[in-house]
């Protein structure tokens, strides 16, 4: 096995609670050396609950093997150690409100005149340039102008007690992957050119983007009652005699997935039905044909028998679980899915693996979670910084250590 596929990248990080972090956790995943700057009054990141040894874990899952240099960009020497970090740096990434990082000399022209082969990623909610570049962006309220908060109020509809949103922030982690596959494709380039660039990746554009439905929503094409992009948005729960809740990736008024169903079902009769002859019958009677469906489960003593017969019809069917239940399953410690991370104090915490296996590289282990500026002096040591010099900045505050 060789080194992991970016094993000598250098990456400065100065990012802070999702997206950011999360793009650049999956670099560090891939090898890439991350160096996280953060500034004196931390990461909001660090105060999600709930916390194991002072650390909060949803810091951990995103920042997990980076190393962490705390300082305040408001002073000259400051700003004078993280462009030393920038010159060497391969890519660069941030996600901070658009201009925010120019006002502190870091802002990709300013990077670029003193390192022009730097990759250097944007990650906000609408871009560096537009009209709405200055808006606040967090992933509730780019998935409500995206439209997907209304396409789960149309999924559900009556049956919600009150509109709400989803539970995912969806735009943050989806924005953070798009924001790898920027940085891989502007390696490429820089292989091919030599050239460094900029790369605007924005959270709207990607909720448009990973949308599935939103091509055929934007026809506005009216397809009498069926569901449109192959139905599997909606799939319905039915649960087992035993309490076993479990889904069908496909919805029943949809009339291929229809015809797989009743036979599934082994139910013919359904097919001469006249409540169910249309599309738009069957929504119309979706109750009743619900009905029929949901019986079905409960004459099946176990899942395995179930998904013998769902297989059959060219069906798909998946057990609703929690996460944890999930994490006890074979296939999760077959794929090594859930691993622990050190929990700094002689023990472990369990954390997503990786969603990759190399078949030629071997990736790093999951890497310990930093104290804020933990590597505050291995790193000013690295850029040749006098001791003297680093406990002038930690007595004035400008570096920061705090466990």
């Amino acid at each position: 096995m060789s080194a992991a596929p970016l094993q000598g990248l250098r990456v400065v990080d100065f990012t802070r609670v999702l997206a950011g972090p999360h793009c650049t956790k999956a670099l560090r995943d891939l090898g890439a050396e991350v160096t996280k700057i953060e500034p004196p009054s931390g990461d909001i990141g660090r105060a999600g609950l709930p916390f194991v040894n002072g650390m909060g874990l949803y810091f951990v899952q995103q920042n997990a093997g980076k190393r962490n240099l705390s300082i305040d960009l408001n002073y000259a020497e400051a700003r004078e150690i993280v462009a030393s970090l920038c010159r060497d740096a391969d890519v660069v990434v941030e996600n901070f409100r658009p201009g925010t990082l120019a006002r502190f000399g870091f802002g990709y022209d300013d990077v670029r005149a003193f390192n022009p082969g730097v990759i250097y990623v944007s990650l906000s909610g609408y871009g560096q340039s537009t009209s709405w570049r200055n808006r606040p962006a967090f992933a509730p309220t780019v998935q409500a102008e995206t439209g997907l908060t209304s396409i789960v109020q149309d999924h559900f509809g009556a049956a919600l007690s009150e509109p709400r949103g989803d539970s995912c922030s969806h735009a943050d982690v989806y924005t953070g992957l798009q924001g790898v596959i920027a940085v891989l494709a502007a390696l490429q380039h820089r292989n091919r050119t030599g050239e460094g660039q900029h790369v605007d990746v924005s959270m709207a554009a990607t909720m448009l983007s990973v949308n599935e439905r939103a091509g055929a929503m934007l026809s506005e094409v009216d397809t009498d009652g069926e569901p449109i992009a192959l139905s599997a948005n909606e799939s319905h729960i039915f649960e087992m005699s035993d309490g076993t809740r479990l889904t069908i990736a496909a919805s029943p008024i949809y009339s291929p997935m229809f015809t797989r169903y009743c036979a599934m079902m082994r139910r013919s009769d359904l097919l001469a039905d006249p409540r169910y002859a249309t599309a738009r019958l069957r929504r119309d009677n979706l109750a009743s044909l619900l009905a029929e469906i949901r019986a079905w489960p409960t004459t099946f003593e176990n899942l395995e028998q179930l998904q013998a017969q769902v297989s059959e019809a060219g069906l798909a069917v998946g057990q609703v679980r929690t996460v944890n239940e999930f994490a006890s399953s074979d296939w999760v410690k077959e794929w090594n899915a859930v691993v622990g991370v050190d929990d700094r104090a002689g023990g472990l915490v369990r954390m997503p693996g990786n969603p990759w296996i190399f078949s030629g590289s071997e990736l790093p282990s999951p890497g310990v979670p930093a104290y804020q500026g933990e590597h505050n002096e291995a790193i000013l040591d690295e850029l040749d910084i006098p001791s003297e010099t680093v406990r002038d900045l930690q007595q004035r505050g400008i570096l920061l250590s705090r466990r």
